[in-house]
């Protein structure tokens, strides 16, 4: 209750003022409440009554207040006895401390003795902080001292590291001597110190431009090994390189071996060079000789192995049969070539470019006889092979690339390729058998083509040389043939008939084979020289037709010739060629002619009545068509007594007039069905105006009668 009271300020006023009423009286009454106010403090007489007004309502409020009210209590009474009760607590609480005054003396001995602990406490932990600010001193600069050892030892480290390295690679290790004056040239065990030693040679070099000192001490054993080393290569290289001059030597082997040892050459170079020119001529000498008495050799045996019976001059496409006795006229020779036919000798620049070359023992045992094509593509072969695999060795072992590698190239092979092109020169100079010439001209497109994929162009320069003699004798002999034909005179060619003449076919089998071979390597030299002889050709036939008196015979040559020569050029060439379209031209408009030329003496006058008639028609003159009833009734009644008789003579003599059996089954169609134009147009025209009163017409054949019997000549394949 107490402790209620003492918390209520408002009410402690009170009960104060009540308790000073009972002392005093009521004149104390006014006096306390001019203290209350006083001890408010407060300046405004309105500020004052609302602060007093406030802690009423407050201690009104207070729940002590509301019974004391609600019971009726007087408040000062109330007010006394809640100071005795207090007076009451307060002196059994001073028992309480006079009875407990021993325990609280000796907590206070005891708050004194942590007193002093705490002190005693606080003075070491000053003495740590002191001692601990020491050390921190000492550790920074123990790092300090730690970071410059580190910075020391890095640098030692780095010397050490360069200097042991340096060490290394000037000492010359006992090893090395033994291996490179003892060990034989080609253990591993030599080229592995030979290795060393050339990287030594090279750091001591390096080392004498910066004038380092210790390099003095082993510039001397250095230089003894190289001039030992030098020796034992030299002997060991020129050892290798006479072994090529055994005879029968696969030259492939020795140089094998040789790329095995190729750092020889390249520790030659770096250290001795006029030892390095030494071998390197050694070789180039020795390989020179070997390959140009190889190839000689082989040219010369291979030579003996062509055809006895070649081409001269002679055999040109305008000479006739009789010029040269027993050349074209023998059916089979077994050792001679076609001159103006392909048929098998295509094969050489397809699948047997690359064959086996020929070797002339073996085929001397069998008697084999072969073109010139086939003894330049096995000479070539060889030479592609050989050229292939002596630049590439050039390359690797002597260290070369681009125009340093063609020079030694050339160097080994000069004389070779020079003996190549004399022996091309005099051959070409007597040869006129243009087709070989072509084909070793496709040849050499051919290998061009091999030594590219094969990264070698070491033989460019020999191909162009080489085409360069070709070429020109090719268009010679293609002009010799184009006079030849010019020159031919047909009365001086004997009898003649109306199947395809030889010179024709000859010129079918010689175009359809330059054509062919053009196709894959297309040249426009080739296309022009084929046009003039074309042209030439075309002139030779048209003045052979001039020898027969007839025109029909004529057209029947000329036709007979055009398709023999479309059919070879369709068979062995493209039919998109210039070639073709120019001989189915004129093969069409003879044929056309022709069939005009056969029909006119069976069926001539109704022919020219149609033509005459229609082209009168058309231009609107029909006064002049008339009267000539006489004339129509003889033609009426004349083709219809003599149409089959007529369809019979002209199937009869088409089919004996053309070689070609099926080319003249076409000229007969032709020609029957340009008949049953002619009778339609023939109808068509009588059924004008002008002729329709004219009786015959009652007589005219039905045209599906003419029809049926054209069917009944029909080819049935």
């Amino acid at each position: 209750m107490a402790e209620q009271v003492t918390k209520n300020p408002g009410l402690e006023l009170g009960l104060k003022k009540t308790e000073l009423s009972d002392n005093s009286g009521d004149n104390l009454d006014n006096e306390l409440v001019e203290l209350n106010l006083g001890e408010l403090d407060l300046t405004s007489d309105e500020f004052i009554l609302d602060e007093v007004d406030t802690h009423i309502q407050e201690n009104l409020e207070d729940e002590l207040v509301k019974e004391a009210l609600k019971t009726g209590v007087d408040l000062r009474h109330y007010s006394r006895q809640v100071e005795k009760e207090l007076q009451q607590v307060e002196n059994a609480s001073i028992q309480d401390y006079i009875k407990e005054a021993h325990n609280i003396a000796s907590l206070h001995n005891q708050i004194t003795a942590c007193d002093s602990i705490l002190e005693r406490m606080e003075q070491m932990l000053s003495g740590f902080q002191t001692d601990l600010s020491s050390i921190s001193s000492e550790i920074q600069s123990l790092q300090d001292q730690s970071l410059s050892m580190n910075i020391k030892l890095k640098n030692r480290q780095a010397v050490r590291g360069e200097l042991s390295q340096f060490v290394d690679e000037l000492v010359v290790p006992e090893v090395m001597v033994n291996a490179i004056l003892d060990a034989p040239v080609t253990q591993r065990q030599f080229l592995e110190q030979l290795h060393e030693l050339n990287h030594k040679i090279n750091f001591v070099k390096e080392q004498s431009f910066k004038e380092a000192v210790a390099c003095r001490d082993v510039q001397d054993i250095l230089e003894k090994l190289k001039l030992k080393a030098i020796t034992k290569i030299r002997e060991f290289l020129l050892q290798k390189i006479y072994q090529f001059r055994k005879p029968m030597t696969n030259y492939q082997v020795p140089q094998n071996a040789m790329l095995k040892f190729r750092f020889f050459y390249e520790f030659l170079l770096a250290n001795e060079r006029h030892v390095a020119k030494e071998c390197r001529d050694e070789y180039i000498d020795t390989m020179s000789k070997m390959y140009y008495s190889y190839f000689k050799g082989y040219t010369s045996r291979l030579m003996k192995l062509q055809y006895e019976e070649v081409a001269d001059k002679d055999d040109l496409m305008g000479v006739e049969d009789t010029a040269k006795k027993g050349f074209f006229s023998k059916p089979s020779l077994k050792n001679r070539s076609t001159i103006f036919t392909l048929g098998n000798r295509g094969n050489i620049i397809t699948s047997e470019l690359e064959a086996p070359i020929i070797v002339p023992h073996a085929a001397q045992k069998s008697e084999t006889r072969y073109s010139f094509e086939s003894l330049f593509r096995s000479q070539h072969f060889a030479l592609v092979d050989n050229a292939c695999c002596e630049y590439l060795f050039s390359v690797e072992f002597f260290l070369v690339q681009g125009s340093p590698a063609q020079d030694l190239f050339n160097a080994v092979f000069g004389k070779t390729l020079s003996m190549f092109l004399k022996h091309m020169d005099v051959y070409t100079s007597d040869c006129f058998d243009a087709i070989a010439i072509y084909l070793c001209i496709h040849i050499i497109y051919r290998y061009q083509v091999l030594m590219h994929k094969r990264i070698v162009p070491a033989l460019d320069k020999y191909w162009e040389t080489l085409l360069e003699v070709l070429w020109p004798r090719f268009s010679y002999i293609l002009d010799l043939n184009i006079q030849s034909i010019r020159d031919c005179d047909p009365q001086k060619l004997g009898s003649i008939d109306v199947r395809p003449h030889y010179i024709t076919r000859r010129y079918a089998e010689f175009s359809s084979a330059l054509i062919s071979l053009n196709q894959t390597f297309p040249d426009e030299r080739v296309d022009q020289l084929l046009a003039q002889l074309q042209a030439e050709v075309e002139n030779f036939i048209l003045r052979m037709a001039a020898e027969f008196p007839l025109r029909k015979e004529q057209l029947v040559f000329l036709i007979n010739n055009y398709d023999m020569m479309l059919g070879v050029l369709m068979e062995r060439t493209s039919e998109e060629s210039k070639e073709t379209e120019s001989f189915q031209q004129l093969l069409q408009a003879r044929t056309q002619e022709f069939v005009e030329e056969i029909l006119a003496p069976h069926f001539g006058g109704m022919i020219a009545f149609v033509k005459e008639t229609e082209g009168l028609l058309e231009r609107g003159q029909t006064d002049q068509v008339k009267n000539q009833d006489a004339r129509i009734t003889k033609l009426v009644r004349g083709f219809a007594v003599n149409w089959k008789q007529a369809i019979d003579v002209i199937n009869q003599e088409v089919m004996r007039s053309f070689t070609n059996f099926k080319n003249g089954t076409q000229i007969l169609q032709v020609t029957l069905t340009q008949l049953i134009q002619y009778y339609h147009r023939f109808q068509k025209v009588l059924s004008q105006s002008p002729f329709k009163g004219l009786q015959v017409r009652g007589e005219l054949i039905n045209i599906h009668h003419v029809m049926v019997e054209v069917k009944k000549n029909k080819p049935t394949f």
